[in-house]
């Protein structure tokens, strides 16, 4: 018989983290709560047609990659050209409803709010999120939801979205469709308040004013347990001068709650420029994990925010303001069988795991594999396949 092979760091963080998260179990679980917002798209899940051999809805090879779509648009200049676009299905999304979504499969009671409701009565709840309602403690529609073509590939995806629902949504929109005092109440109460997608909401600065003003300013001092995390999804379109003003507006909502900035490879990139140094330099000795930490701790350090999270589709790396720091090694596969919202579920992990109390790492090794579970089933993972999928993590494929 061969002898066992002694488990790596790697396989003891993702083993250390599913017992904790059995050990909290749902009974602890029931004892936190979350609040998350505030958009919604109903998103269109879209093969783009290379050669279609028949006309039924599968007699076609779809284009593979990024690069070779660019390619066929791009011989179009001067000319004309018709791409065939087959919508594989319609579900709900936006940042905040798979944030909200996966954090209520895990067990974790979530209240979500935002542009969620029917086109011609808004206030009730659109039909394609019934299921985040079944996975919630709570819904509330402000706005009906806007519209995103995911456009995806083997190497990545394109979201092609028509946001103009979204921009009703407003501190002052939410006060009057819930009420003020129930508002608050439900900020005051959360142990997670997760708040996603600035760069698409015009609302969302007032909605973080309002939060400090009138929620956070006032409970400062009651001694619960409350973190913020925050997704700004792609600045890349936003002006410098735009994402300067909102980080400031992070730093001064972290002197009255712990705020974690959660960003991926590209928008770490952008906020280290905007900040002033070049984030991801991994030549040299520099392996991309260790690169992508020091970006982590850099950008935590120049925003002053309590913790920073960058997640590649290699892996994850984040520090924190205690000085811990961490990279782990994500379960990264090639072939998805969905990858749009694989970084809203890894940021309902991680802030899940924050949430619970485990060490950054184990966070990171949560984040990676609630994602990692997600785009192999196309599905949101529960309590229990999370913890099996720590157990057995698989390795990270190489990257074709």
């Amino acid at each position: 018989m061969l002898p066992m092979s002694a488990p790596t760091d790697r396989e003891r963080v993702a083993s250390s983290a599913a017992n904790k998260l059995e050990s909290s179990g749902r009974d602890g679980l029931a004892r936190l709560s979350a609040v998350v917002g505030f958009d919604g798209f109903v998103d269109s899940i879209i093969d783009v047609v290379d050669t279609r051999f028949d006309m039924s809805d599968s007699g076609y090879t779809a284009i593979r990659t990024i690069e070779q779509f660019a390619a066929r648009v791009g011989s179009a200049a001067g000319k004309s050209t018709n791409i065939e676009l087959v919508v594989k299905e319609d579900r709900f999304g936006g940042n905040g409803p798979l944030m909200a979504g996966g954090l209520g499969r895990l067990g974790l009671p979530t209240t979500y709010i935002g542009a969620v409701g029917a086109v011609d009565s808004p206030r009730a709840l659109h039909p394609l999120y019934k299921e985040l309602e079944r996975r919630c403690r709570a819904v509330f529609p402000i706005a009906p939801p806007a519209h995103t073509d995911a456009l995806e590939f083997e190497d990545g995806k394109l979201m092609l979205g028509r946001p103009r629902n979204i921009q009703s949504v407003t501190w002052d929109a939410m006060n009057a469709a819930i009420g003020a005092g129930p508002l608050r109440r439900m900020f005051e109460e959360a142990s997670l308040i997760g708040i996603v997608n600035w760069v698409m909401m015009r609302g969302t600065e007032g909605i973080w004013e309002g939060l400090c003003s009138d929620v956070f300013a006032k409970v400062k001092s009651d001694g619960r347990a409350r973190r913020v995390f925050i997704d700004l999804c792609d600045p890349a379109k936003r002006t410098d001068a735009d994402v300067r003003r909102a980080l400031s507006a992070l730093a001064r909502m972290n002197e009255l709650a712990p705020v974690t900035l959660g960003l991926n490879l590209a928008e770490a990139e952008r906020i280290a420029g905007v900040l002033g140094f070049e984030a991801l330099n991994h030549g040299g000795m520099h392996t991309l994990g260790s690169a992508v930490e020091m970006a982590a701790v850099r950008i935590r350090e120049k925003l002053a925010l309590d913790a920073v999270v960058i997640h590649p589709r290699e892996g994850a790396a984040a520090a924190d303001a205690r000085g811990n720091r961490a990279w782990f090694d994500g379960p990264f596969t090639a072939r998805p069988k969905l990858s749009t919202g694989a970084g809203d579920h890894f940021n309902a992990g991680f802030s899940l795991a924050q949430t619970l109390g485990l060490e950054l790492a184990e966070c990171l090794a949560v984040g990676c594999a609630v994602s990692g579970a997600y785009v192999r089933d196309a599905e949101s993972p529960g309590l229990d396949r999370l913890a099996a999928f720590l157990r057995g993590l698989p390795g990270p494929e190489s990257v074709r």
